[in-house]
C-alpha cells in the first residue's frame, strides 16, 4: 500500500524546506517535491550578498540556497528533485499529488496535508503568453543578468520597482554603450531612484516590440524587463482555494491554512508578509506546528 506522508510539500525554496525541515525534526514524515535540480529556489540565481539576513553578513544568496539543501538532507527529508505536480485532488484521508519525473515518469504520493510553497515566478510581457521567449529579451532578475556583457551594448530596462532601478544602475556600470529605464510609474524605493538619477530615465507609458527589441519604436541590443512577480501555483487549481486579486493564496494569519482544511501556502505563493528569506522560512515554522498540532490531537 503507497505511504501515507503527514506533509507533501511542493516546493523547495526557504519555505518548503522549513517546513519540511521542521516537520521531520518533529517526528513526522514529510515528502518534499522540488521541480528543480536544487534546493533554495530563487537564491540559486542569486551571486550577490545577501546582506538582508542579519545572522549571514556577506553570504550570497547561492551561498544560502546550498545551505538550506545541507540542512533538508541532514534532518533526512524524503527529497524529490526535478519533479513537478502536474495536479492534486483529494484522497481518502487526505490529497494525492500526480508528479512528472525528469525522465517523464508518472507517480503519485499521497500525504494527510498539503503544503503549497511553489513561490512566484518574474512576470513575463503583457500579451504574450506566459515563457514565452524571444532573443535578446531577457525577463526578470536572476543569473543571466549578471552573466550578460553589458560592453558597448544599447540597453533598455523596463519597469518601475526596485528590480528595475537596481538593475539600471547595474547595467549603467557595466560598460553599455547606452542604456534607458523606461517606467510607466515609479514604485522603487528613494534610495534607488536617487542611484539612478534621471538622465536615461523615461516615466511615463511606453509600447514594446519583443520580436524586434525596440521600445517606443528605438531598437536596443538588448531588453531587460522587470515587471515583478507573480504566483505559481497552477497545479492547486482544481481546489479552488481562495486568493486576492492578485492570485496569491490567502491563508489563516495564525496557522498558515488555506480555505480548504489541511492545505497550506506558505512562502511568496501565499505573500502572507514581505517577502524575503527569513519571513519564508517563518513561514514554514508556522506551518510545521500547525501541522503537527493537528495530528497530535486526541483522535487523529
Amino acid at each position: 500500500m503507497q505511504q501515507m506522508h503527514d506533509a507533501v510539500i511542493v516546493g523547495g525554496g526557504p519555505a518548503g524546506a522549513s517546513c519540511a525541515l521542521w516537520l521531520a525534526r518533529l517526528g513526522l514524515s514529510p515528502i518534499l517535491v522540488e521541480a528543480s535540480a536544487k534546493l533554495g529556489g530563487l537564491g540559486n540565481d542569486n551571486p550577490f550578498a545577501d546582506d538582508w539576513i542579519a545572522v549571514l553578513p556577506g553570504v550570497t544568496g547561492q551561498q544560502v540556497a546550498a545551505n538550506i539543501d545541507v540542512s533538508v538532507r541532514a534532518a533526512g527529508v524524503p527529497l524529490r528533485l526535478q519533479t513537478r505536480v502536474s495536479r492534486v485532488l483529494p484522497c481518502k484521508g487526505g490529497i494525492q499529488a500526480s508528479l512528472m519525473g525528469p525522465d517523464g515518469d508518472e507517480t503519485t504520493v499521497r500525504g494527510r496535508t498539503l503544503v503549497i510553497a511553489s513561490g512566484v515566478r518574474a512576470k513575463g510581457l503583457p500579451g504574450h503568453p506566459p515563457g514565452a521567449t524571444w532573443p535578446g529579451v531577457l525577463i526578470g532578475p536572476g543569473s543571466p543578468i549578471v552573466a550578460q556583457d553589458y560592453s558597448g551594448l544599447s540597453v533598455a530596462v523596463l519597469g518601475g520597482g526596485d528590480n528595475a532601478f537596481e538593475n539600471y544602475v547595474y547595467v549603467r556600470n557595466r560598460g553599455a554603450r547606452a542604456v534607458h529605464l523606461y517606467a510607466r510609474s515609479v514604485r522603487a524605493q528613494q534610495q534607488w531612484v536617487t542611484r539612478a538619477g534621471t538622465e536615461g530615465v523615461r516615466i511615463g507609458p511606453y509600447s514594446v516590440d519583443p520580436a524586434s527589441r525596440s521600445v517606443d519604436g528605438r531598437q536596443y541590443d538588448l531588453i531587460l524587463v522587470f515587471y515583478g512577480w507573480e504566483p505559481q501555483a497552477a497545479f492547486a487549481d482544481s481546489l479552488q482555494l481562495a486568493r486576492d486579486d492578485r492570485g496569491y493564496i490567502r491563508t489563516d494569519v495564525a496557522t498558515a491554512e488555506t480555505s480548504v482544511t489541511d492545505i497550506y501556502a506558505i512562502g511568496e505563493v501565499a505573500h502572507r508578509m514581505h517577502p524575503c528569506v527569513v519571513t519564508s522560512m517563518a513561514d514554514g515554522v508556522v506551518a510545521a506546528k500547525a501541522i503537527q498540532r493537528r495530528w497530535e490531537r486526541p483522535g487523529n
